[in-house]
């Protein structure tokens, strides 16, 4: 397979030449029919039915009728599988709404947090994916792009700005991750999300001794634990907790608050 370099001449791995496109097609030999895009696809639908271990390049090439090393004229190594894979069930970002009416970086980056939420627990098997480096693929540098776009008037140091995304993204990717871990327990255990609360109450009454757990036993007796759960209370509760405090280095930044 021929090799090509990046547009700015320099060495790119073999898996962000494949997601750019600065790949050339196999010159010979490719099985007709067969093809990149249909790789991929193949390889996501394996991860999101079986989960991401299920994946192989065995799994995949029997998924698309072909033989193991076939695949490999298209896809050097797993790894650069799972990039593009990760590149072609997240996506690009969608049009922020907020940064269109004119709303100011909060809102504009909260709309952002969600929308990434909302695609990681579409795909969950992509939090999986173990994180090599910086974003560097279309669609990771799309997203990466739109969150600074939304605080390009915070008034935030470029520094800033990207401390606060990664900031930012790591809540969600393990907010996502908790959450999803969490309903997949539920849905093993095969009873009602409610059950599963009332069980965990009741196993913690047992367990806990107030002199030793005073602080759990407060929590016990207060009642919120038996309060109707909603799914998305930790995200905007976290995520407003996290705004906040970037509202407070803005406002430092600006010299409105006195560092402490």
């Amino acid at each position: 397979m021929t090799e090509r370099t990046s547009p700015g001449g320099g060495d790119l791995p073999a898996s962000l030449e494949a997601a750019w496109g600065l790949r050339e097609r196999p010159a010979k030999g490719p099985k007709p029919g067969l093809s990149l895009e249909r790789i991929v696809a193949a390889a996501v639908a394996v991860a999101a039915s079986d989960g991401l271990a299920a994946v192989s390049m065995g799994r995949v090439a029997q998924e698309v009728g072909a033989s193991t090393m076939s695949l490999y004229r298209y896809v050097s190594a797993k790894d650069e599988l799972y990039v593009l894979m990760q590149e072609a069930a997240v996506g690009p970002p969608e049009p922020l709404s907020a940064l269109e009416a004119g709303a100011g970086w909060r809102e504009a980056l909260t709309e952002w947090a969600s929308a990434q939420r909302d695609r990681f627990h579409a795909n969950l098997w992509v939090l999986r994916i173990p994180i090599g480096g910086p974003p560097a693929t279309p669609n990771s540098l799309a997203w990466w792009e739109q969150g600074l776009q939304a605080l390009a008037d915070s008034g935030l140091g470029e520094g800033d700005k990207i401390s606060v995304i990664l900031l930012v993204s790591n809540f969600v990717r393990s907010e996502a991750l908790l959450m999803g871990d969490l309903a997949a327990a539920v849905t093993t255990r095969g009873v009602a999300p409610e059950d599963v609360v009332a069980s965990n109450e009741r196993t913690l009454r047992r367990l806990v001794d107030p002199e030793r757990h005073p602080g759990i036993s407060r929590l016990l007796e207060s009642g919120v634990m038996s309060e109707p759960d909603d799914p998305d209370y930790e995200f905007v509760f976290g995520l407003e907790r996290l705004l906040d405090g970037v509202e407070v280095l803005i406002r430092r930044t600006s010299g409105d608050v006195k560092s402490a």
